[in-house]
């Protein structure tokens, strides 16, 4: 409620963009599935620890029978014997108090408890983390698909226009049929390329729309700004971010959580072979409860203790013991499991990050250089220098600097994000300064 009430705020006075990524976030937190279905989830991991306590707190009941009777009685007399016919109602009230006061089993199911509900917080921890980079991921790669679409039509009037001057060469004798069907070739790829970005859009619109409860278009999102500046990673040593990963990561948090029931489930049925102690108090109230009570109302209170000592169950309890120690030990062989994917993707994501500077730097330069070198070859084609395939190998190449240019872009975001999230420091922080790469309205 803290994180949406935080968003909504940040949601008024927004000008040109009707969706931009703090927008889609905050529609996400109210109507995303998965995360309302993580937050049901929450709810009900929190009342582990309780029913785990429970077990050990005062248990009070009462009871209460009545019943409608018909007796015939036959008595010895001094006569001969006789016979009684008895139509009579009968009662019995039963206020019973219990305290357990030595019960293992109790009590290794109260830390099951605990251990549940603390994962059940780090579990919904997680899913708030992952709604965070799931919303950008699908943002981010609507508006690259955008950016390819653009691209493909840029590319495809180009060859167009190339398309049309390679038949007024041709019809003038100065070009050849070879040209027309490279250009032309092109063109189609273009075209191929352009509804392929056009299903790419499609499939993340519809994402995000299953997301945030409500239709989105392209031109509801909010582009990047520019200059796009990728910053320095902060802390720069990966051993940082490694620690960091090891001490607050969600899944691995609750993993951890997640052998602590483990364990107790092993001592809790460890407690198969060990007595139990209560302390017993009751009332009772009875009205003619037998025949030999016919007539008679009786109070009573009793108070004791009663144990419980087991002996023998057909050697379901070592059995149950075995189940639960094996349970355990698959538990731990998971954790070490999670803990070298958490670690390998942390690293992938790391080196995704540290070498966005350059890789970003490198493609825009390539860019501006594939622009110029279009230029430069059209010229040489009219010198009689270069031919067409020359020129439609240097539209391609802007093509493709560009289209790289832009996943390098959306790609270091998606890092940056992912490797907060598999830290386990991701929040809404975090979204806010990403939000602040892209155009603003006014």
């Amino acid at each position: 409620m803290r994180i949406a009430l935080m968003f909504t705020l940040l949601l008024v006075g927004r000008g040109a963009y009707a969706v931009d990524v703090l927008d889609a976030y905050a529609l996400a937190l109210r109507h995303d599935p998965a995360f309302q279905a993580a937050l049901q989830q929450h709810e009900a991991g929190l009342q582990e620890r309780r029913i785990g306590l429970a077990n050990l707190l005062p248990n009070l009941s009462y009871a209460y029978q009545t019943a409608r009777n018909r007796a015939d009685v036959t008595a010895p007399t001094s006569t001969g014997g006789g016979s009684v016919h008895r139509n009579y109602t009968s009662s019995v009230g039963a206020l019973t108090l219990q305290q357990p006061l030595f019960d293992y089993a109790a009590w290794a199911q109260y830390r099951q408890g605990v251990a549940r509900a603390a994962l059940a917080g780090e579990q919904f921890r997680g899913r708030g983390q992952a709604l965070v980079v799931r919303v950008f991921a699908a943002y981010s790669q609507a508006l690259l698909a955008g950016e390819q679409i653009d691209l493909a039509r840029a590319q495809r009037r180009a060859y167009a226009e190339q398309l049309q001057m390679n038949r007024h060469t041709f019809e003038a004798g100065e070009g050849t049929r070879t040209d027309i069907l490279e250009t032309q070739a092109r063109f189609e790829l273009a075209q191929a390329q352009e509804l392929e970005a056009g299903d790419a859009l499609d499939g993340a619109l519809r994402e995000l729309q299953a997301m945030t409860g409500a239709p989105v278009s392209l031109e509801q999102l909010a582009p990047l700004a520019e200059p796009f500046t990728v910053p320095s990673l902060q802390p720069a040593r990966f051993e940082a971010w490694r620690d960091l990963a090891m001490q607050a990561n969600a899944e691995l948090a609750g993993q951890r959580h997640g052998l602590e029931v483990a364990e107790q489930e092993v001592e809790r049925q460890r407690a198969g072979h060990l007595p139990t102690l209560k302390l017993y108090a009751s009332a009772r109230r009875t009205r003619s409860e037998t025949e030999n009570t016919y007539g008679q109302e009786y109070d009573t209170g009793s108070l004791g203790l009663q144990v419980s000592v087991p002996l023998f169950a057909g050697g379901g309890v070592l059995a149950a013991q075995r189940k639960a120690s094996a349970s355990y030990a698959q538990a731990n062989y998971e954790y070490d499991a999670q803990r070298n994917t958490l670690l390998n993707d942390l690293r992938k994501q790391f080196n995704l990050c540290t070498s966005a500077v350059a890789k970003v730097r490198a493609y825009g330069f390539a860019a501006e250089a594939a622009q110029a070198l279009v230029e430069a070859t059209r010229q040489s084609v009219a010198g009689g220098e270069r031919v067409n395939l020359d020129v439609l190998d240097a539209q391609q190449q802007r093509y493709s600097a560009r289209r790289d240019l832009a996943e390098a872009r959306y790609g270091y975001l998606n890092a940056w994000l992912q490797l907060k999230y598999l830290a386990g420091h991701l929040d809404e922080a975090d979204l806010v300064a990403v939000a602040r790469f892209f155009q603003r309205g006014q």
